[in-house]
C-alpha cells in the first residue's frame, strides 16, 4: 500500500460573545477559492499545533490569542489531491484585536445552525454539527 503524505492544518472557531462563529471566504488566488473556512493554517515542522494556529491568526486576522484560550474541540479527515489532510479544530473566546481580513476576501460571523448552506471545504463542513451541539 502506497503511503500518502499527511498535511496536518489547525483551525480555530472564533466565538464571539452572542455565540457567533467567524469565517473568512478563501482568496482567489487560493486553491478552492471563495470557500468560506475556518481561519487557520499549516502546522509547521517543529511546530506545535497551538503554536501554528496562534501564529496563523495573527498573520490572516491581525490578531493575537493566548494558547491557553485555545480549547480542542474535534479534527477532520479528507483526502486532498495527492496528499491527505488533517484538520485540528479549537474553539477560542477570548483574542485581543480586531479581525480584519489580510488573507482573505471577506470575513462574516454566523451562528452554527446559519453554517449548513454555505459553501465549505470538505474538510470544515463536517465540523458545523459538532459545534451547533457545543455552542
Amino acid at each position: 500500500m502506497e503511503k500518502i503524505p499527511t498535511l496536518t492544518v489547525v483551525a480555530a472557531a472564533l466565538v464571539d460573545a452572542s455565540g457567533r462563529i467567524l469565517l473568512q471566504k478563501r482568496s482567489a488566488h487560493r486553491q478552492m477559492a471563495g470557500l468560506w473556512e475556518f481561519p487557520g493554517g499549516k502546522v509547521e515542522d517543529g511546530e506545535r499545533p497551538e503554536q501554528a494556529l496562534v501564529r496563523e491568526l495573527e498573520e490572516e486576522l491581525g490578531i493575537f490569542c493566548d494558547p491557553s484560550h485555545l480549547s480542542p474541540v474535534t479534527f477532520a479527515s479528507a483526502d486532498v489531491g495527492p496528499r491527505h489532510l488533517l484538520l485540528l479544530l479549537y474553539v477560542c473566546r477570548e483574542w485581543r484585536g480586531t479581525p480584519e481580513p489580510r488573507d482573505a476576501e471577506a470575513l462574516q460571523w454566523l451562528q452554527p445552525r446559519d453554517m449548513s448552506g454555505i459553501e465549505m471545504p470538505p474538510a470544515d463542513k463536517p465540523l458545523i454539527p459538532i459545534l451547533e451541539a457545543l455552542i
